[in-house]
């Protein structure tokens, strides 16, 4: 019988050991049929939606208990739920792949053509995914009374109710933010860790007021769906605006740095 040493200790991932495995897992990601790919995004779509599901709930339930403050809390604390289905499930999310997919672009064993054909499919995946969950909360959960009619407004303005400008720089964080994730979670195996990592990163998201192309995607539409003062325009500004901040914090701040330090070592 083997007997495991006390002083024995799991060593963390070198920087560049972790960089290595994230260009490993985004090029299995190119070779992977667009169709898999598309399939995998609809079902992220879907699963992210259930983070709407309960901070719709839990703003039903607190919104006339609480102060704004804490109810604001109490739906960042929700925020994560979806974040969890999906990436612990493997499933594809567009702001993962924001940092993911560009290093094998840098690291050139991709060419940028694929890099906006693996984007598009996953994204527009995710939106059709979003739009399906949102149709099915409006219709579902206002009607056997879980979630007030209200709650989609609201959460809908949180996003909307700020000027463009102010908008691109809270998606870049977010999209920043979101590529630290995809960093940090590869350099732990364990799955409570993980877990933790992403209640942790996610909330801070929802906490900061900051959009996420994804749930955004739903949290807006499920309010135009619901408020006739919410207009398409105002979902297409909104959303348009946060898919290229989301984009831009993963890339620039995330993928071409890291990758760059590795250069500069």
């Amino acid at each position: 019988m083997t007997k495991t040493k006390k002083n024995d200790t799991v060593q963390p991932k070198r920087f560049n050991e972790i960089l290595e495995e994230q260009i490993l897992t985004s090029n299995l990601e190119y070779k992977r049929s667009n169709k898999g790919l598309f399939i995998s995004a609809i079902s992220a779509g879907l699963e992210i939606g259930f983070s709407v599901f309960l901070m719709g709930i839990v703003y039903t339930l607190f919104s006339d208990q609480v102060s704004k403050e804490i109810s604001h809390v109490l739906i960042s604390l929700a925020y994560p739920l979806g974040f969890i289905f999906v990436i612990i499930g493997r499933s594809e999310l567009f702001t993962e792949h924001t940092t993911l997919a560009i290093l094998p672009v840098l690291n050139k064993s991709t060419s940028v053509k694929s890099l906006f054909i693996l984007w598009g499919t996953i994204l527009a995946g995710n939106l059709i995914g979003g739009y399906i969950i949102g149709l099915i909360l409006v219709y579902f959960a206002p009607n056997i009374g879980i979630i007030s009619s209200e709650s989609f407004t609201y959460i809908a303005h949180r996003l909307i109710d700020i000027p463009p400008h102010m908008i691109l720089i809270s998606s870049v964080i977010a999209g920043w933010l979101m590529g630290l994730l995809s960093w940090l979670l590869a350099s732990s195996d364990d799955t409570i860790s993980r877990v933790f990592m992403i209640i942790l990163v996610t909330a801070t998201i929802s906490l900061g007021g900051l959009h996420h192309s994804i749930v955004g995607s739903i949290e807006v539409f499920t309010g135009l769906l619901i408020d006739p003062k919410i207009s398409i325009l105002d979902y297409l500004n909104v959303e348009g605006i946060s898919i290229l901040g989301n984009a831009i914090g993963g890339v620039c701040f995330v993928g071409i740095l890291k990758y760059g330090q590795r250069r500069l070592t």
